[in-house]
C-alpha cells in the first residue's frame, strides 16, 4: 500500500524578473489573481487533495508570503469588531486548521531542482508533492487530486504535462512515451528543454508532481546544467533509471502566470466566474470589444 502524501514543497524563491516593476518589492506569488494571491490559489489546491504540510522554499525577499499565511491579529480584532464575520472567516480559513506552515530558505538561485533539495531534511523519506505557483490549473478536479488517484494506483512518481506545440519545446522538459499511450502512462524518458527536432513527443511537464523521497539522492548527485543549476528534469531522469514514473494528461486547463498573458487570461477567467462581480464585468468586457 503506498504512503499517504500529506507533504508538499512550493519553490517561491525565484526573483520574479518578468513582471518588473511589479515584483521588485512584492513576490510575484503575492500577485493577486482577482481577489487571491497566486501562492493561495496552488496551496488551495494542495489541501484539497489532502495535504497537511505546506512546505515553502523562500528567500530573504519572500516575506510577504509568510505574512499571508501567518495570522493577523490586528486585522482579526477588528474585523471582528466592526462585525464583518465574513471576511474574519475567510481570513482565519487561509490555512486550515491541521494544516502546518513551514517555511526553508534557498540561500542562492540554483534552480528548481535545488529548490526541492533545500527541503530534503524536511521531507525526509516520505512521498511528496512539487506545486509551482506559477502554474495555476483551473479544473473541476483539482489537479494534484487527479494526480493522486494515478499514485496510489501504481504506487510511483507522477507527472503533469500537457501537449504543447512542437516550437515551444524548449521552454520545457519534454517526456517521452510508448505508443500505447492514452493520456496516461509510464514515462520512458524525460528531457529538459529539447530542440524542436530532438523533442521526444509534443508532452511538455508542468508545475505538478508528485515524487519519491529517492528523488533527493538524485538532486544530491546530478551535475549542475547552464548557468550552474540544479534540474529536476535531469533528476527526474536519473531516477527513471531505478524507478518508475508515470505521466498524467491533466483534465483541466493551466495558466502560465510567469508570463504576462497568462496572467491576464487567468484573471479574466477567474473574474468572469467570481460570483460578485462577474456579470459585471462580463457586461464591461463586451463593451469594451464591441
Amino acid at each position: 500500500m503506498a504512503q499517504p502524501v500529506t507533504k508538499a514543497i512550493f519553490p517561491v524563491a525565484g526573483l520574479g524578473t518578468r513582471f518588473l516593476p511589479a515584483t521588485k518589492a512584492n513576490p510575484k506569488e503575492m500577485l493577486p489573481i482577482v481577489d487571491k494571491p497566486l501562492i493561495q490559489y496552488a496551496v488551495e489546491e494542495a489541501i484539497k487533495a489532502g495535504i497537511t504540510e505546506l512546505i515553502f522554499v523562500t528567500s530573504s525577499s519572500k516575506r510577504a508570503i509568510e505574512d499571508h499565511f501567518d495570522t493577523n491579529f490586528e486585522l482579526e480584532y477588528r474585523l471582528q469588531q466592526q462585525g464583518k464575520t465574513e471576511l474574519l472567516d475567510m481570513v482565519q480559513k487561509i490555512v486550515p486548521k491541521g494544516v502546518d506552515c513551514i517555511y526553508v530558505r534557498q540561500p542562492q538561485a540554483l534552480g528548481l531542482g535545488h529548490a526541492v533539495l533545500c527541503a530534503r531534511q524536511v521531507v525526509g523519506n516520505y512521498p511528496f508533492a512539487v506545486l509551482l505557483a506559477d502554474d495555476l490549473i483551473d479544473a473541476n478536479t483539482p489537479c494534484l487530486t487527479q494526480m493522486m488517484k494515478i499514485y496510489h494506483e501504481t504506487e510511483s512518481s507522477v507527472i503533469a504535462v500537457e501537449k504543447i506545440a512542437s516550437e515551444d519545446s524548449e521552454k520545457y522538459g519534454v517526456i517521452a512515451v510508448d505508443q500505447n499511450w492514452r493520456g496516461q502512462g509510464p514515462i520512458q524518458a524525460i528531457v529538459e528543454k529539447p530542440k524542436p527536432q530532438d523533442a521526444p513527443s509534443n508532452l511538455a511537464v508542468v508545475g505538478r508532481y508528485i515524487l519519491t523521497a529517492k528523488i533527493f539522492e538524485h538532486l544530491a548527485k546530478v551535475p549542475p546544467g547552464r548557468g550552474g543549476e540544479i534540474q529536476l528534469t535531469d533528476a527526474i531522469a536519473s531516477l527513471l533509471k531505478e524507478q518508475k514514473a508515470m505521466g498524467i494528461q491533466f483534465d483541466g486547463i493551466r495558466y502560465d502566470c510567469g508570463s504576462k498573458l497568462g496572467y491576464m487570461q487567468a484573471t479574466i477567467t477567474l473574474g468572469l466566474r467570481h460570483p460578485e462581480l462577474g456579470a459585471e464585468f462580463r457586461a464591461f468586457l463586451q463593451e469594451a470589444v464591441s
